[in-house]
């Protein structure tokens, strides 16, 4: 992007009629479902939204808008048919609202990685919010945090540093159960405690 463009993005911008509002950057993220009318779905017809994940009364009220408006008469059936932004956490076609929004919750107050964590303990949320209580943040690689947590806690003299193999005791941390893994990217590693 070139600077001024970057200056316009930036910038207010200004209606033709007149009014300056604020650019708002649109979430690039965002956690939302696809509903759609199983009715019209039967009948070979697409009928359907995007909602938003943000509670359940306006999912509930935008699924009332949606069958309503559906081309088949008097339909009351819906189903989730896509997610987008819950990471790897499983939605099915007919899990319940409330359990959408509990695993979008989840999914927003862990920073990237709460899908795939989710998805570690089979997306039970009582086992990932205990995992998160030993969470050791994110490192480039298990060998990295092996070095960090050998050089808070020993004081390993000059001479004998180069013959400590930190990629071998990150592997037999991981190994023998003491630490487990999320990898969300290259040199993207959120590191668990077991115990």
């Amino acid at each position: 992007m070139t600077e001024q463009n970057q200056q316009t993005k930036n910038q207010d911008q200004t209606p033709k009629h007149g009014v300056r509002t604020p650019y708002i950057e649109p979430d690039p993220d965002p956690i939302r479902i696809y509903v759609a009318c199983l009715a019209a779905y039967n009948n070979g017809q697409l009928h359907g939204a995007w909602i938003d994940v943000e509670d359940e009364d306006t999912i509930r009220e935008e699924v009332q808008t949606i069958l309503k408006s559906s081309p088949i008469a008097d339909a009351e059936e819906w189903g989730i048919h896509d997610h987008e932004g819950f990471e790897g956490a499983e939605i099915g076609e007919y899990t319940g609202f409330a359990r959408v929004v509990e695993l979008a919750e989840f999914i927003r107050n862990c920073d990237g990685f709460g899908g795939k964590l989710l998805s570690h303990f089979n997306e039970d949320i009582e086992d990932a919010e205990k995992a998160l209580e030993n969470y050791s943040g994110e490192h480039a690689s298990l060998a990295d945090y092996a070095e960090s947590l050998t050089d808070e806690s020993t004081e390993i003299p000059e001479n004998l540093r180069l013959y400590i193999d930190y990629e071998k005791m990150g592997r037999d941390m991981e190994l023998g159960g003491d630490v487990f893994t999320i990898e969300t990217g290259y040199k993207e590693i959120h590191i668990f405690w077991c115990h």
